[in-house]
């Protein structure tokens, strides 16, 4: 037997370019080299106390059998409220799922909506899963082109001229992943107005970094009276509790879509893991605006992208601007394209990654893979010092390259 068993759909999708960029450091660093990650989107926070407690009372409270495939009620119910308080969102406890991850919450939507053909409009550049997904199920993705001189922002005579009778879904995420870039209440109401206009296309947000922003204000495109009944909500509490690898994601939808996932998901995973939901409650219990865990990792952040965009700047040839929320940066490194150094010629992002991971020893994660081939993402959810070695690296590695 052979490897063209494999499926098509799952040859025509590729590696996780952020994942395969972290094996690669984790292969260099097996061998001794002393690699600095900046390719993976996870906080350097541990997770609070107080949730690693609720987990232990779960497994001491014997809160280990299978749970509602749609979540325990309590946590809905405090998702529900999470939304309220926080977001001023109408969604009740029956119209959430919480899923293993906020990427099985927007797997689940996909499949849901999506047939062979349909058409998806999401702004370039995206996170890297957003465009394997929706090919998964046979529909085509949309990009709408963004640059680092308009701070990567749609504008609204883009998404009207993206839109098409085949278009079912639109995905919208702010904070983003991988520029930073966070929508304003002005600009996110300029993009509402073109989409009143289609009533009949699902607007899908991401808001799993909405607690990570240094505007000081989060703005959910759902929050818009004229998009009552057509967003589902995508959050979770990975990034901002720092429990990436609990695994819980969950979504608000119009009660249709959530029944249809709440079907999808009972077929191939069921509920997430109990001990997990247990954990996750206490974390969404616990408003933010009240949490001095949230606001010292926050100003952690800011004070570190602060450090990185200074950096950036002194290296020739870049061009940078500054990310308002999550933990990235997507410089420019264009300028670069067709040098060289010994037999490696830089011609993509992905040159550009090997080169800096192999010479300078800095894992970043090339743009080709978020739609945009300009581009490379660096995460600063590591320490500033090693983010200061890391861009001293950058900046002598950059600088060996030559006509």
């Amino acid at each position: 037997m052979d490897k063209n068993i494999i499926s098509d759909r799952i040859q025509n999708i590729t590696f996780s370019a952020t994942l395969e960029m972290t094996r690669r450091s984790r292969e260099l660093k097996a061998q001794g080299k002393d690699v600095i990650n900046l390719s993976i989107g996870e906080p350097d926070f541990d997770t609070p106390d107080p949730v690693k407690e609720a987990a232990k009372r779960a497994v001491d409270n014997n809160i280990t059998h299978y749970p509602p495939v749609a979540g325990f009620k309590e946590l809905q119910e405090a998702i529900a409220h999470k939304l309220k308080r926080d977001n001023e969102l109408d969604f009740a406890p029956d119209q959430i799922v919480v899923s293993n991850g906020a990427k099985q919450s927007l797997s689940n939507i996909f499949w849901s909506v999506l047939n062979p053909g349909d058409e998806v409009v999401l702004a370039a550049p995206y996170w890297v899963s957003y465009s394997d997904i929706i090919k998964l199920t046979g529909a085509v993705v949309v990009p709408v082109e963004t640059t680092v001189e308009d701070d990567f922002k749609m504008k609204p005579e883009q998404l009207r001229a993206a839109i098409t009778p085949k278009t079912k879904a639109v995905l919208f995420n702010s904070p983003s992943n991988p520029t930073g870039m966070v929508y304003s209440s002005s600009e996110i109401g300029a993009l509402v107005s073109v989409l009143k206009d289609y009533p009949n296309v699902l607007v899908i947000s991401d808001e799993i970094y909405e607690h990570i922003n240094y505007t000081g204000m989060h703005v959910s495109i759902a929050s818009f009276p004229e998009m009552q009944g057509r967003v589902a909500v995508v959050n979770g509490v990975s990034k901002c509790y720092a429990m990436t690898g609990w695994r819980i994601g969950y979504m608000a939808a119009p009660k249709f879509l959530v029944e249809a996932c709440v079907k999808l998901q009972g077929q191939y995973t069921s509920g997430p893991g109990t001990i997990s939901q247990m954990a996750a409650l206490t974390a969404i219990q616990n408003p933010p605006h009240n949490s001095d865990y949230i606001h010292k990792m926050v100003r952690a952040f800011k004070e570190r992208r602060d450090l990185l965009v200074e950096k950036l700047n002194e290296i020739p040839g870049l061009v940078s601007y500054v990310p308002e929320g999550a933990f990235y940066v997507f410089p420019d490194v264009s300028s670069y394209f067709g040098k060289k150094f010994g037999s490696c010629e830089i011609n993509n992002t992905t040159d550009m990654s090997l080169y800096l991971l192999n010479e300078g020893l800095v894992a970043v994660a090339p743009g080709e893979a978020f739609g945009n081939d300009r581009c490379i993402r660096i995460s600063y959810a590591t320490s500033t010092d090693l983010l200061e070695i890391a861009m001293e690296r950058i900046k002598d590695a950059l600088a060996k390259l030559h006509e």
